[in-house]
């Protein structure tokens, strides 16, 4: 009996692990312990074709002890959320596709997405963000958000949904009850949203309920709390029996499958621990607890969560609850059909699939105010804020070339422009920021790349001391940048800083005008 119960235990937690290539630590979490999901990161990935033999690795290795297939999940949301970037179609920013205008557009990108993915061998897309973006100074959420209002997040986030299903992949409707209006990292520590329950129910709550008459097939947990529902502060929504059953399961109606985020993030790991946490998400309502890096806490969390199910503190029927919605999950097409997937993906990056990046990307770029292109007769200094250190949400750009920079450099010299460039660190020190003001003190043309200077005050302290008649702003995530420098010659938001979001920007600053590039696909 202990066995059984041990493995249904092990059917409701997904890990992550580190390496190429599956590890002893992650073989010991399958075999020994059955964990019925992994969570893939940039830690694992080098290329399609890699993913694709480890997916395979890690199901042939859970097919020795278990006839239930891993769930293999991946933060896969477009922009700088994109876990593999290599060798597959760039999938643009969520907020980008509000800013193009096209429902049907997000739509058939988003199954692009989800149907590479299915082919790699990852079966649940920890995606879309339904989450509204109503506080422009939000370090979490920004252009991962479909937009600032809820009607808006629905009709895309909706769409991307559809997108993704068709595919074949699964969904996971992400931050439940909704992480938008908040200015704190949960990743760090502890979010609240304040609003009483009427503002919460038509606006934080309303796509995620859209999103269940849809047919969702997962929703994602919030480390935030929402003390119009948790009277008690300490609760985020993760650990919220009021939330996640009161709200979620029974005014809401949602009997689909419920996942926390990680329990290594700081809202959690640094306030009731991730074992104790493990125990907490599994009495509020949880069905898959997510525990992405350490190993010591992966079996401290299951170990946890089996003493307290023989204690009597879990019940039993909580288990097969949550384990009744797990298998549901795993008769997913993408999950059952892993065997028959083809070793290599037969069809990533089609030339039908890129033209409708490109035409998205195009169509996204977004002009403030007035605009005076740059003078290809005179030199340019580009000053380059840059994502150096990876977090959950920004990735490092990474490839065997200078093309794989998030900057606008090459696409800049290719269009034949003279350009230095000075490049920083997003949070640069005070010293680097002087530098880089004395490196473009006498340029003639000067064009900043900033990424969400509304929350760095050396980015900023820049644009303030730069010449507005000598200076182009470009925002390289956050588009609230622009409002920072209200006098530039030219003012263009990008959503995102790989250069498949660059390219736009780079031929608008050279004179394009706003209509998408020829060539692309309409």
């Amino acid at each position: 009996m202990a066995d059984e119960l041990a493995q249904k235990i092990g059917q409701l937690f997904m890990v992550g692990f580190d390496g190429l290539e599956p590890d002893a630590a992650i073989a010991r979490l399958i075999r020994e312990q059955r964990v019925g999901g992994v969570i893939l990161f940039r830690r694992n990935v080098h290329t399609p074709q890699q993913v694709s033999a480890l997916c395979r690795s890690l199901q042939e290795i859970n097919a020795e002890v278990s006839a239930e297939p891993l769930l293999i999940a991946l933060d896969q949301e477009g922009g700088m959320v994109m876990r593999i970037e290599q060798g597959v179609t760039p999938i643009p920013p969520a907020m980008a596709f509000q800013a193009a205008g096209s429902v049907p557009d997000c739509e058939q990108m988003n199954f692009v997405n989800g149907d590479e993915m299915r082919q790699i061998g990852v079966n649940m897309l920890l995606a879309p963000v339904l989450d509204v973006n109503n506080n422009p100074l939000n370090p979490v959420i920004g252009v991962r958000a479909y937009g600032e209002d809820a009607d808006t997040v629905i009709r895309y986030g909706i769409a991307a949904m559809r997108g993704q299903q068709r595919a074949g992949a699964i969904v996971t409707a992400k931050h439940f009850p909704g992480h938008g209006d908040t200015a704190v990292d949960s990743h760090y520590a502890m979010a609240s949203v304040l609003h009483g329950q009427e503002r919460l129910r038509a606006v934080e709550l309303a796509p995620f309920l859209a999103a269940i008459e849809a047919g969702v097939d997962a929703i994602m947990t919030a480390h935030v709390a929402f003390p119009a529902f948790e009277p008690d502060a300490s609760l985020p929504a993760t650990l919220s029996h009021k939330v996640l059953t009161g709200l979620l399961r029974e005014e809401m109606g949602y009997d689909g499958a419920v996942i926390s985020d990680c329990l290594e993030m700081g809202a959690i790991s640094e306030g009731v621990g991730v074992a104790a946490g493990a125990v907490a998400t599994l009495l509020a309502g949880t069905d898959i607890v997510l525990v992405s890096h350490r190993e010591d806490r992966q079996q401290d969390a299951i170990a946890a969560v089996l003493r307290a199910v023989e204690q009597g503190v879990i019940p039993q029927q909580r288990i097969e609850e949550a384990l009744r919605r797990v298998r549901k999950l795993k008769r997913a097409r993408a999950v059952a059909g892993w065997r028959e997937r083809p070793a290599t993906p037969p069809a990533l990056m089609t030339a039908q699939a890129v033209a409708l990046s490109r035409k998205v990307q195009y169509a996204a770029l977004t002009q403030a105010g007035g605009f005076r292109p740059l003078d290809l007769s005179l030199p340019v200094v580009l000053l380059t804020f840059e994502v150096r250190d990876r977090t959950e949400i920004d990735e490092v750009a990474t490839g065997r070339n200078k093309e794989a920079r998030s900057s606008l450099l090459p696409a800049l010299r290719r269009a034949g422009a003279a350009v230095q460039e000075y490049a920083m660190a997003a949070d640069a020190p005070d010293d680097e920021v002087a530098q880089a003001l004395a490196f473009a003190e006498s340029a003639q043309q000067i064009v900043v790349q900033t990424y969400n200077a509304m929350l760095v005050s050396g980015q900023r302290r820049l644009l303030d001391a730069l010449p507005a008649e000598r200076l182009w702003v470009v925002a390289g995530r956050m588009p609230y940048d622009l409002d920072l420098v209200p006098g530039a010659q030219g003012r263009l938001a990008s959503y995102g800083c790989r250069p498949a979001a660059l390219e736009p920007v780079a031929d608008r600053l050279l004179g394009a005008s706003l209509a998408m590039a020829p060539g692309a696909a309409a």
